[in-house]
């Protein structure tokens, strides 16, 4: 049972057990609130059969006094068995889910938006929080305790009970057949939800280009469509909640009347005492209170179908494992017949065999969309490849852990990400370890220094977040330097100086190759005067290996990539006329 809450719920071990407890503790607490029925049942039977006896008031003062502290206990065991079990299991699901994002492929992250990955770990969460501490414990409590209470009422009389209970398989199955509906229109409602959400973001993002273009308007005009689809998606989602749960509560309402009228009838035959008359009228005007509630909570359980899954779609999804134990000897890197497709069907490479070997550099190049960066990443195992091997040093990468197969790489990207901290910690993300002496060392190698130096506060200078208060090639050297801190075997270098200035790009190649030494070199390149020093260049034209050589061989060859440093020669002459 365990297993299949955690399955249906995403919840982990000791958040499936907590639920299964917050059940129990409801189901405890709607009990207690049926004592005080009994004991008024008795005192109305003894007020009825002559008086209460002297002897009794005892056992009403106490017994009162035992109602009020069982309905206190019970509902401190229900505030603790789901209030403050459901806010730790959210913690838990959200660094679950935080931690399994870390170890699916990055492939899954072309296929999802941020906006709507942080709103799974954020909003859904919250949803989780709602449901595990508001609906689900009370719908259980609610309906295991009107079992144990229907039950002791076919005791007194079956016909009665009847009378009282058959409006209850109605109101529920009304709710249960809405499922379906409701699943529709929670989907619905989630679309234009991510929807709006990507365009607020986007709108964040590119106000500067919106800006620059004169485009706010018209964008803002699409961006208040989204949100009044938003709007009216909520009302109708509300509505289609509504129309089930007040259906339902008004069947559940008619078992006052039809136990009113039975227990007439009953009465007026003879066949009924009017003791048993008075206990069915309290207990149903005190048992149809929490069935509505649990109603609400039915319809609520129903629309958690929309969040659990988008959680599990994470959870699910398979992870790259391997060996923490790294075999290679030697970082020479090798692609065999290595083809890969996205999870969409599209290929992007096909058949590319090549050697990175260590000690040289191998410049990856070609046209646009060729594959260069994709043979980047899966060297890297940031993805996995649909056929074929890459091997460093001998070692199948597919079969090694890919956190201690990064330790063997620094990687520059084209896209550079920093954090909103200071210039020294943000080189130091290279390692951890390092001081602040190391760090200014590979700082200066990059040519960080040029800049941090005239900073107010140096080095401790804050960057704001993702580096805004800095330039694009500031940016691009502290990336840089993080690649010299880190001192890794195998360096990948993608469009690594495409942001700096002709003198800034010659001090970084200038470093570089201080930092090249005896180590595996692979670089991506669209810029032929970058990569004219590389040992070997590998030509990537639609997914394949067109041309592979020195480039010496190649411009003999005259081929693709003395196409491509013809044309750049050619473009260095264009000037503004």
């Amino acid at each position: 049972m365990i297993q299949r809450l955690q399955k249906r719920y995403a919840l982990s071990e000791q958040g499936a057990k907590d639920l299964v407890k917050g059940c129990l503790a409801c189901v405890l607490q709607n009990l207690s609130f049926m004592f005080p029925v009994s004991l008024l049942y008795f005192l109305v039977s003894d007020l009825l059969n002559g008086g209460i006896a002297s002897g009794k008031s005892v056992f009403y003062i106490i017994g009162c006094a035992v109602c009020i502290g069982l309905i206190l206990f019970t509902t401190y065991l229900q505030y603790n068995a789901t209030y403050f079990a459901t806010y730790t299991e959210s913690g838990v699901r959200r660094i679950t889910l935080a931690e399994r994002l870390r170890k699916i492929p990055l492939s899954f992250f072309g296929k999802k938006d941020l906006a709507d990955l942080t709103s799974t770990i954020m909003a859904d969460c919250t949803f989780l929080e709602q449901s595990f501490s508001h609906f689900i414990p009370e719908l259980a409590g609610s309906v295991i305790s009107t079992i144990l209470v229907a039950v002791s009422l076919f005791v007194f009389d079956w016909r009665m009970a009847l009378a009282a209970l058959w409006v209850m398989p109605v109101a529920f199955a009304i709710v249960g057949f809405s499922a379906r509906i409701q699943e529709n229109l929670n989907q619905k409602a989630m679309d234009v939800k991510m929807e709006c959400a990507d365009g607020i973001q986007e709108c964040i993002e590119t106000v500067r280009d919106l800006k620059a273009n004169n485009a706010e308007q018209e964008y803002m005009e699409g961006l208040e469509k989204k949100i009044r689809a938003v709007e009216r998606r909520s009302i109708l989602n509300e509505f289609g909640l509504a129309a089930f749960v007040v259906s339902a509560s008004l069947v559940l309402k008619l078992g006052i009347a039809t136990v009113a009228l039975t227990g007439s009838i009953l009465l007026v035959r003879g066949s009924l005492d009017v003791i048993t008359f008075f206990l069915f009228l309290l207990v149903v005007s005190r048992l149809y209170d929490p069935l509505q509630g649990a109603l609400q909570n039915l319809a609520a359980v129903i629309s958690t179908r929309t969040n659990i899954a988008r959680m599990n779609e994470i959870l699910d999804h398979p992870i790259q494992q391997g060996e923490n134990r790294l075999t290679n000897k030697g970082c020479d890197i090798v692609f065999e017949h290595v083809g890969f497709a996205y999870n969409t069907g599209e290929t992007v490479l096909k058949d590319v065999s090549f050697t990175a070997r260590q000690g040289e550099v191998t410049a990856l190049v070609g046209p646009s969309g060729g594959g260069k960066t994709t043979v980047s990443r899966l060297a890297a195992r940031f993805w996995d490849v649909s056929s074929g091997k890459i091997t460093v040093g001998g070692m199948d990468i597919s079969r090694t852990d890919p956190e201690a197969l990064l330790s063997l790489f620094s990687i520059v990207f084209q896209d550079v990400t920093l954090f909103d901290n200071t210039i020294l910690e943000n080189i130091r993300i290279g390692n951890k370890n390092a001081t602040d002496k190391q760090v200014i060392e590979a700082a200066r190698l990059a040519n960080v220094d040029e800049f941090a130096e005239k900073l107010p506060d140096g080095w401790n200078t804050d960057i704001g977040e993702n580096g805004c208060e800095l330039s694009g090639g500031e940016r691009q050297r502290i990336s840089i330097a993080r690649a010299f801190l880190k001192n890794a075997p195998i360096i990948l270098l993608d469009e690594a100086t495409a942001s700096l200035d002709v003198e800034n790009e010659t001090l970084i190649q200038t470093a570089l190759s201080r930092l090249i030494a005896d180590k595996t070199v692979l670089v991506i390149a669209h810029r032929m005067r970058t990569v004219a020093g590389a040992d070997k260049i590998v030509v990537l034209a639609d997914g394949a290996v067109a041309e592979e050589g020195s480039p010496e061989k190649l411009l003999e060859k005259n081929g693709i990539y003395a196409r491509m440093v013809k044309l750049q020669s050619e473009s260095q002459n264009w000037k503004l006329k």
